[in-house]
């Protein structure tokens, strides 16, 4: 059990680095164990989570990291200044083995929309500092830098991308799927491990710690808070509830689903309300920044229907089926009973795949993976936020590993009215290095505005009368260290929805 202690005063002790606060028999007794780092997330007005993992052999097959089978007491410390000169919170919590020594801290009593510092003591060992900010309180907030990415896969590319985003110092940052991936190795940039595909509890952990690993994840983790939400590739490419996407490994998917849930959950800045139950874990939520905006974070893979006509792009009525659901039922209604609540000026969709109509061909084939092989429940989305009047709403995309940008339509035949703004982040590293040239929209789809197959992130600047849109691109991922640039901007006005040039 975490134990808070809500109080400012002068430092001393852990403050002092390397002073002892652990009796020198034991002090040391592990080698350092924060080699996956720190993070901060889920803001709040008055507080933060904080997170860390002590694995001092974090790649050990066993998925425990190198720690004993005994229970550790980790400090940690939430300065107001990056010296820690004067602590706003500080107290201890218990990492176990049954939760591979993760530490998830759910920390109160802040100020509202201020910078902090926070850093974890165990074993006589300090970890690595990390920044975070609360929330505004409500009523409140001017102004927000939010970035957001998705689809980092470490065999085809350096996250250099993260880095980038780490030296902006943004307020938040948004993470929509595909943090890790599942498969087995194949020596492209790097080389997963472990080397088969995984899909089971020690297997999870072990690559969610190699990815952990990476100093790039580490700067851009330690930078801002984090808001994260899974797509598939945290279990099984193209998953849909219950339903696996192929037979290989073979096993119970259930037990692979609970497995890799439970890491997903060991190893992310999440509150206790996220905790996995077996093979089910309640992710969607909702993040309030002040009346600026409302975060609607969503899950679009555990409450899915099994995708139409056998997945793939394909032609098919079956994808417009009234009963079809990406969301589920109870999700879709907590979506418009949100929406209905009118508590920010924005309403931001933090989601997984194409929300738009995206035609692949002129005779009607499209995605029976995105929005697009579950219309109806779309459209009740769009309807709803509509009947609501919700004029700023933005839905925030991942998956495709290509930037997109583009107007949602009341009706995508007609063309006939813009109610929202679809942005899709491009990939951090899947796919491998992009192609500038590759950057032709078409004819089929005129509510897309922009396209290009470019690794990198999407980096907003929102105020109360206007959202500013950076799409940022890394030319190239199979080397390291490459710079970042800003290849396309849009602002969005609110309630005016729809893409317009800066």
């Amino acid at each position: 059990m975490t134990r808070l202690h809500r109080r400012t005063f002068i430092v001393g002790g852990l403050a002092a680095v390397g002073a002892p606060m652990l009796s020198t028999s034991t002090a040391n007794a592990l080698a350092f164990p924060f080699t996956l780092g720190v993070a901060s997330g889920e803001p709040t007005a008055d507080g933060i989570v904080l997170w860390t993992r002590l694995a001092p052999r974090p790649l050990n097959a066993d998925g425990l990291g190198g720690m004993p089978n005994t229970p550790v007491t980790v400090e940690w410390q939430v300065g107001i200044d990056q010296g820690f000169s004067q602590l706003a919170a500080s107290g201890s919590a218990t990492a176990v083995q049954a939760s591979a020594h993760t530490v998830h801290v759910e920390v109160t009593g802040l100020q509202p929309d201020r910078e902090y510092w926070y850093r974890f003591r165990a074993d006589g060992h300090i970890s690595q500092v990390g920044r975070a900010r609360t929330a505004p309180a409500p009523g409140s907030g001017s102004a927000l830098t939010m970035l957001f990415a998705s689809c980092s896969h470490y065999e085809t590319g350096y996250f250099t991308a993260y880095r980038r985003m780490a030296e902006e110092r943004p307020d938040l940052i948004l993470h929509l799927g595909d943090y890790i991936y599942e498969g087995a190795a194949s020596a492209r940039v790097r080389t997963h491990n472990p080397t088969a595909e995984i899909s089971n509890l020690a297997n999870y952990r072990v690559r969610h710690a190699l990815y952990k690993m990476d100093v790039d994840l580490q700067a851009a983790h330690a930078a801002a808070p984090w808001a994260v939400v899974w797509d598939d590739h945290e279990v099984e490419n193209n998953y849909a509830n219950l339903v696996r996407n192929d037979q290989s490994p073979a096993g119970d998917f259930r037990a692979r689903r609970e497995a890799a849930y439970r890491a997903y959950f060991e190893h992310m800045p999440l509150r206790s309300a996220q905790a996995p139950v077996r093979e089910n874990m309640q992710l969607y939520r909702r993040l309030q920044w002040g009346s600026l905006a409302t975060f609607h974070m969503l899950d679009t893979r555990q409450y899915r229907d099994d995708q139409a006509c056998g997945d793939g792009s394909k032609l098919c009525p079956e994808a417009d089926a009234p009963n079809r659901t990406l969301t589920g039922t109870a999700q879709e209604n907590w979506l418009l009973d949100g929406m209905g609540q009118h508590r920010g000026t924005w309403d931001l969709i933090g989601q997984q795949v194409f929300f738009a109509q995206k035609l692949a061909k002129a005779d009607g084939t499209k995605s029976m993976d995105s929005w697009d092989g579950y219309t109806a429940n779309r459209k009740r989305i769009q309807d709803g936020w509509q009947a609501r009047g919700n004029t700023s709403t933005v839905v925030l995309t991942g998956d495709v590993h290509r930037s997109w940008a583009g107007n949602i339509m009341n009706n995508y035949a007609s063309q006939d009215k813009v109610i929202g703004t679809e942005l899709v982040t491009t990939s951090v590293s899947s796919d491998g290095d992009g192609n500038a040239a590759d950057n032709g929209l078409s004819s089929l789809n005129p509510h897309v505005k922009h396209y290009r197959n470019l690794r990198g992130y999407v980096r907003t600047s929102i105020t109360p009368t206007r959202m500013n849109v950076d799409f940022r691109t890394v030319d190239k991922v199979s080397v390291r260290d490459y710079p970042v640039k800003t290849d396309k901007s849009y602002v969005i006005e609110a309630g005016n929805p729809g893409l317009q040039a800066p």
